[in-house]
């Protein structure tokens, strides 16, 4: 079984070394056995749970969510309607989100309306609305 160092690991995960101790202080990823000189040895796992957890990022999942999900996949009693209610969680929270941006960027486009963007900024439309 291949044993990566930090580097190796860091570098194959595609993140600095410093990511790849912070998801081991944080849980997500187990605690390796170190060499006789004291340096980390991760199994190959390791790297495959790396990538685990920054395909749930990218998906937007949080790193107190992707514990959860991690959890799941070692509870006895998991199925996959707990792993499907999670994952609509997050796609209502990302439909909120979407709603949200665009409700703010229809008013940054009525306040872009109102400014010619000539004269003085004392007499700006935009700062005169946002001062209201």
């Amino acid at each position: 079984m291949e044993k990566l160092s930090i580097g190796e690991l860091a570098q194959k995960a595609n993140v600095n070394i410093e990511t790849i101790r912070y998801y081991e202080r944080r849980g997500l990823l187990p605690e390796p056995p170190r060499n006789k000189s004291g340096h980390r040895q991760y199994p190959s796992e390791a790297l495959k749970r790396t990538d685990f957890i920054k395909r749930c990022q990218a998906l937007g999942f949080s790193l107190n969510e992707i514990t959860e999900i991690l959890e799941l996949r070692i509870t006895p009693n998991s199925t996959c309607a707990d792993m499907k209610l999670r994952v609509g969680e997050k796609l209502t929270d990302v439909d909120r989100k979407i709603h949200e941006l665009v409700h703010i960027r229809d008013a940054l486009n009525r306040l872009v309306k109102k400014c010619t963007g000539k004269g003085p900024i004392g007499s700006c439309p935009i700062l005169e609305e946002l001062y209201q």
